[in-house]
């Protein structure tokens, strides 16, 4: 190894003079290690020849690395210049669009192959800027890459509506957490006939604050229980709640505490009314043509547009199997010698898709008589127990017909399992998703 191998000049030093000549092929990599300010980028040739490592800031001189790149590709008409990165949260995405914007197609290296990679690069286990920029831009060149495109603005818009509906969603549980240890402290009772997610409780809490307000207020209090619980809360509750105000066993409140409970009522329902919100419009979005719109009535709108927000959109991945290994669904296997290790989901994809698929999934097995005689006879084999990994499996094999439901197949169950075995009539009514059959 040189001395000087990741030896950095500034982009502004950064030239293309004589570099055609050392070429050993007419295609270039430019792999970059994305940060919050400090990028580097590595040129490197096919026969992985390091040329030139870049440094700059990000995002003052930016467009001065897009411009060297314009003169890579301008050094002859048959030069070939990709251009590939690591995701690296949000740090790299005004980088990336600049650099589509100016016609050259980025590629994504999945950051665990660059960690895993940095001792076969050099035999150094050690990993820096520099060094990780020339590792993307190999592991490119051996193919460990795939194209990165810019999202549509419908993904776009999906993966917004997503975020504030947990963002919103959020806040609701942590301030449905803080009135739960509240009232228990000063009106115990109280949640044993409403319950904490009720907009009757958290009205009630927000106009009042605590029992000793509810019991003066009186019949004001009831008339507003009533109006807002309307018919589906009792008379019977009612008085409950009213009564319990009265003679709670709860510790009394300061006024400071009186209104510390008002103040997270109230924003517990104001995070509500937004949460409800956005699902509202995830509902809207998902109305729309495209994958989420086919997916929809197979795992309903939410997951469906969770998949597209967080995943995106299934059609873009080559196969079912690179679907299924994108949500981190894939199995792996740890096996030496006479020791054979289990099958394991490797979860190197999105925890939040994965666990709306197992949501989904527990509805399958209520509603679709196929999936749920495999999921009996799968937990028949194994002694009724690791009903866990009878799920999995079957969302191992939901993901993979979702890939064939995203690009217009029918979805039925039949065509996952097999339905003779488990002494249910085959259909053929659905011909373009192959069969995804259990062994």
């Amino acid at each position: 190894m040189g001395k000087r191998k990741y030896r950095a000049i500034d982009v502004k030093d950064a030239g293309t003079d004589g570099l055609l000549e050392r070429l050993a092929s007419d295609r270039v990599v430019v792999g970059i290690d994305v940060a919050k300010h400090k990028m580097f980028a590595c040129v490197m040739d096919e026969a992985q020849h390091v040329h030139a490592t870049i440094r700059w800031q990000h995002p003052e001189e930016t467009c001065l690395f897009v411009g060297h790149l314009e003169a890579l590709r301008r050094m002859d008409i048959g030069v070939r210049v990709d251009v590939a990165m690591e995701p690296s949260g949000v740090y790299g995405d005004a980088l990336r669009f600049e650099i589509e914007r100016h016609g050259f197609e980025v590629y994504r290296v999945n950051p665990k192959r660059s960690h895993d990679a940095a001792e076969v690069y050099d035999g150094v286990p050690s990993l820096h800027d520099a060094k990780s920029a020339a590792i993307v831009a190999k592991l490119h060149l051996d193919t460990a890459s795939h194209r990165w495109a810019i999202r549509t603005d419908q993904e776009r818009e999906l993966a917004a509506a997503v975020r504030i509906a947990e963002v919103f969603t959020k806040q609701s549980q942590q301030n449905r957490n803080r009135l739960e240890a509240l009232t228990a402290r000063h009106w115990p009772e109280l949640t044993l006939i409403l319950d904490l997610d009720s907009v009757t409780l958290l009205e009630l809490l927000g106009t009042y604050g605590g029992p000793a307000a509810v019991a003066e207020a009186g019949d004001a209090a009831g008339k507003l229980m009533r109006r807002i619980g309307g018919s589906m809360l009792r008379d019977e509750k009612v008085e409950q709640v009213l009564s319990t105000a009265r003679s709670t066993i709860g510790q009394p409140q300061t006024e400071g505490e009186r209104k510390l409970v008002q103040a997270i009522a109230v924003e517990a329902r104001r995070n509500q009314k937004e949460a409800r919100r956005a699902v509202q419009v995830i509902e809207r979005l998902t109305d729309q043509e495209g994958s989420v719109r086919e997916m929809r009535p197979v795992v309903g709108k939410k997951t469906a547009a969770v998949i597209v927000a967080v995943a995106g959109d299934p059609r873009n991945y080559e196969s079912a199997a690179a679907f299924v290994k994108s949500l981190g669904l894939n199995l792996k296997e740890h096996s030496s010698g006479e020791s054979k290790g289990g099958l394991h989901i490797t979860k190197r994809g999105p925890g939040i898709v994965r666990m709306m698929l197992y949501m989904a999934v527990l509805r399958k097995i209520q509603s679709d008589d196929v999936v749920r005689a495999w999921y009996a006879k799968k937990i028949g084999r194994m002694g009724g127990q690791l009903k866990t990994k009878a799920i999995v499996a079957i969302m191992r094999k939901l993901a993979g017909a979702l890939w064939h439901v995203a690009k217009g197949s029918t979805f039925d169950a039949r065509k996952l399992f097999d339905a003779e075995r488990l002494g249910i009539p085959r259909m053929d009514a659905v011909p373009a998703m192959p069969p995804m059959v259990d062994a």
